[in-house]
């Protein structure tokens, strides 16, 4: 080898070591990672921290907030309904009581009013029944008597007003024979009188006096 020749194994050797110092010095910045060997356990790896994973987490921070106030307001329409319907429920029900009272009460009139009829059309036998009395006492009294005990039983009943204060809404003065004046009383019965229920079906025919 002559003298002057360069001694090229020693520069080429210097180059590459410092190109492999440059190379180390720069990978040296970059965090190195370590890949198992089996790569299917990287499916049950969680999110690294970087990248698609913090982002995903935030979106579900976001999604949850909406769903939580999505919740709320589908159970506060749902209480309102509720209350809603227990109103009109109770509406309801007032309405059905009131309608089975007036129902009620309206079949009670009915009854009475068709009662009442029947027994203002069994007077005319009762005055007949009273006239036979006068004249045959022994023999239709008994039988007067238990008619006018049953038909008591059924709320008619003959007014007793003989010697009773004069009262126009249960007689009717037909004769007044004076007397030694005062208040006016009933002095006697012409006709029987009778009350159905407590109220007066008929009033009865009499003579006053004071």
């Amino acid at each position: 080898m002559s003298a002057h020749e360069p001694d090229t194994d020693t520069d080429s050797g210097g180059a590459d070591d410092e190109r492999g110092s440059e190379v180390d010095d720069y990978t040296g910045q970059i965090p190195r990672v370590e890949v198992p060997d089996d790569l299917s356990t990287l499916d049950d790896m969680g999110p690294s921290g970087f990248g698609d994973g913090d982002v995903a987490d935030i979106d579900d921070d976001h999604s949850d907030d909406s769903g939580g106030d999505a919740v709320a307001a589908d159970s506060e329409a749902l209480l309102a309904e509720v209350d809603r319907l227990r109103e009109l429920a109770m509406r309801q029900q007032a309405d059905f009581e009131n309608f089975r009272k007036r129902t009620s009460n309206q079949q009670v009139a009915d009854i009475e009013r068709a009662t009442g009829r029947l027994a203002e059309a069994l007077l005319p036998v009762l005055d007949a029944a009273e006239a036979a009395y006068l004249q045959h006492p022994d023999e239709v009294g008994p039988l007067l008597n238990q008619m006018l005990g049953e038909l008591k039983k059924h709320g008619l009943e003959a007014l007793d007003l003989e010697q009773q204060p004069f009262d126009p809404e249960t007689a009717e003065a037909v004769a007044h024979q004076p007397g030694e004046g005062g208040d006016v009383v009933v002095a006697e019965v012409l006709r029987s009188g009778y009350r159905w229920k407590g109220k007066t079906l008929r009033p009865a025919m009499v003579r006053t006096t004071d």
